[in-house]
């Protein structure tokens, strides 16, 4: 998790040092036609196992939406520092647990509530509305985080029917199809240069996703979900040391906040999980001793 953090942030990096020198939309649809070249090899040994039927429906629908989150992503990286595209960022996982509830069914008990109006309230302390002028790029990036908590809640549907490399390959080919059409509108032909860092931007994003999939076996979300954040500390390196960013109290402020809210959230998801593998211990009664005496010896075996 900790190489993860530090991948991610080198694909910011570099589409920061890029800027607006090429439009969002076709900045977002070559780094992702790049990645479609890297897992040229998974697509191939996946072939047979592509999505069909509601499946496909669903990864077409999630390649738009994610499509639109990573060209505000690029657009928002162009204009506002790196921390700040870092923290409000990490609102991701608060739009995830209210999409979860409306769209899911899952409920959401006061305490999960309180810890999104926290996160939210840590978005208006890096914002600052009637302080300072809200700018074009932290709207992007604020509009990008519930476009991405869409794309994990179809991710985490697919899940059910899907093996998890054929959902990031489909999500990689759909989302670079979705691109097609306003990146043709807004063409400029690229320099060589600019391929380059692109291709790389790719490289870095796939081995990020490939790491944080290693995390995620390899150990709890507990343990690897504070890790993710020191993502915000090498952020805010890179910004003062590669491109003379000021650091901001009032966005680290508002991260912190955030990163509050979503280490409650992800601890309570926990806890829940925990509950239903594990039921409670019920002793038993005088009528279940009774049915289990008299039931047949096979179904005592298969119980």
């Amino acid at each position: 998790m900790l190489l993860t953090g530090i991948l991610f942030v080198c694909v910011t990096g570099i589409v920061r040092y890029l800027g607006s020198s090429l439009p969002a939309i076709e900045a977002a649809f070559i780094r992702y036609a790049c990645g479609v070249v890297l897992i040229l090899p998974v697509l191939v040994r996946v072939r047979r196992r592509l999505p069909r039927g509601r499946a496909l429906g669903l990864s077409v629908v999630r390649g738009m939406i994610h499509g639109v989150a990573v060209m505000l992503w690029f657009y928002a990286m162009a204009r506002i520092p790196i921390a700040e595209v870092t923290a409000i960022g990490y609102t991701a996982p608060i739009f995830t647990t209210l999409g979860a509830a409306l769209f899911l069914g899952e409920r959401l008990h006061a305490r999960r509530i309180a810890a999104v109006v926290f996160g939210f309230i840590g978005v208006l302390v890096i914002l600052r509305p009637g302080f300072e002028i809200i700018k074009l790029g932290a709207l992007a990036q604020l509009l990008a985080a519930p476009f991405f908590a869409a794309s994990f809640l179809i991710a985490k549907k697919l899940t059910e029917t899907l093996d998890p490399s054929v959902i990031v390959a489909a999500l990689s080919v759909f989302t670079t199809a979705a691109l097609v059409p306003g990146a043709i509108l807004q063409w400029r032909n690229p320099s060589l240069g600019e391929l380059f860092w692109l291709f790389l931007t790719a490289g870095f994003a796939t081995l990020g996703h490939y790491t944080l999939t290693r995390a995620l076996q390899a150990a709890p979300i507990t343990l690897t979900q504070p890790v993710s954040y020191l993502q915000l500390v090498w952020a805010c390196l890179l910004g003062i040391i590669a491109f003379g960013e000021a650091l901001d109290i009032w966005v680290i402020t508002g991260a912190g906040i955030i990163v509050i809210a979503i280490s409650y959230i992800s601890h309570r998801e926990t806890v829940v999980a925990a509950r239903v593998r594990t039921p409670a211990f019920r002793t038993p009664s005088l009528t279940d001793l009774y049915s289990t005496r008299n039931r047949p010896f096979q179904d005592q075996e298969s119980g």
